[in-house]
């Protein structure tokens, strides 16, 4: 089922994130994985469920309030602590969980995100032990095991459900609100820092292009038709241009800083190394780094496929796009070269050449899919 569909198919209120499977996955996997499940992360509650009219299984994943807070302090997440305490933003710990501002309340001391954000850690740290397999998938000692599962297609989506509650809310306060400040708060609380820093740089950016485009309004309302006047126009627009980008950098590093003090992102660590791509395949042999186990594939066989595979399937479909816009030009030019034709097949061509376009941008995006995952090799 599509994200749209199982979004708006929660049976139970205890879910926060959803793990979806091919309708051909047989019961050992399932068995196999939600065994490991509760096994390597007894702090999670997951729920099988089965779709009667699609035949897939799904696992409701969620975790009792007392579990998510041993995960926000293992994951070091920031709340806000009560002002007898200093107040500010503080890395989350359970031995002084009182001076936590809302701590005593379940429903409202993590938010969605939070708690998501949470389960989503577990689920990627799920790590698999020495000589591990399941049907032709072999695990190395400590590899995670999920990403490796939905990298080859055993699991079929990861993802949060949403609360239609706060999207509701949203909807007024944001989508259909008209001249009025975006709610960077509560999409902060709903969508994660992230978000909430996208769009408070892109509201930003879209105020500060009203003073280049009143002062280039006004500019151009009062230049003359003349050569000299048009010239010294430029001149003085290009100038103010420079000063309000430099201004405009100035300004939402100042911005940028306040949001992340505000939101507790402001001194967060840096991110401890991330894991190798799921699709990375290769030999398996011992680091010369870490003395660990790892796949590694030769940087030489890597650029022989770039050179003999990727480059010419790239050169490939580039000149078949070329070759078919030609076409569809020649065809538009004899089209309009006969009087006589219908004015509705005058917009044949064109009509052609949309359809092309989108027949080869799906195409296209399969092959570089492909490209993508053989370059991990």
């Amino acid at each position: 089922m599509s994200h749209k569909a199982w979004m708006k198919t929660v049976p139970t209120e205890n879910c926060d994130v959803l793990m979806t499977f091919p309708d051909t996955t047989d019961d050992h996997t399932l068995l196999w994985l939600l065994n490991h499940i509760r096994l390597g992360i007894p702090e999670l509650i997951v729920q099988v469920r089965h779709h009667k009219h699609t035949r897939v299984y799904a696992f409701f994943v969620t975790a009792t309030y007392e579990s998510l807070l041993r995960g926000a302090d293992e994951i070091g997440l920031r709340k806000p602590v009560k002002a007898e305490f200093g107040g500010g933003m503080r890395s989350f710990s359970c031995e002084e969980d009182y001076i936590y501002e809302n701590i005593e309340n379940e429903l409202y001391f993590f938010t969605s995100q939070e708690r998501q954000n949470i389960i989503r850690y577990w689920l990627e740290n799920l790590r698999a032990k020495q000589g591990e397999s399941l049907h032709n998938i072999h695990f190395l000692e400590g590899q995670p095991i999920i990403p490796e599962l939905a990298a080859r297609g055993v699991i079929q989506q990861v993802f949060p459900l949403h609360e239609q509650r706060i999207l509701k809310r949203l909807m007024k306060s944001w989508v259909q609100a008209v001249c009025e400040a975006q709610p960077l708060d509560e999409i902060c609380d709903y969508f994660g820092v992230k978000i909430a820093m996208y769009f408070a740089w892109l509201g930003f950016y879209t105020s500060a292009m009203v003073y280049p485009a009143v002062f280039g309004s006004i500019l151009y309302t009062f230049t003359e038709s003349d050569q000299t006047s048009q010239d010294i126009c430029c001149v003085v627009f290009a100038i103010f241009n420079v000063i309000w980008a430099t201004l405009f950098l100035e300004e939402w590093k100042r911005r940028g800083a306040e949001f992340a003090y505000k939101w507790g992102t402001l001194d967060t660590p840096a991110e401890s190394i991330e894991e190798p791509r799921p699709q990375f395949r290769g030999i398996k042999r011992i680091s010369p780094v870490t003395s660990t186990e790892e796949f590694y594939y030769p940087p030489w066989k890597r650029l022989l496929f770039q050179c003999l595979v990727s480059l010419p399937v790239c050169l490939a479909c580039l000149s078949f796009v070329f070759l078919l816009m030609l076409g569809c030009f020649q065809l538009q030019e004899f089209v309009l070269s006969i009087q006589e034709l219908p004015r509705i097949i005058r917009f044949l061509p064109k009509i052609v050449l949309a359809v092309i376009v989108t027949a080869c941008d799906e195409v296209y995006k399969k092959i570089a899919y492909w490209l993508n995952d053989m370059g991990a090799w």
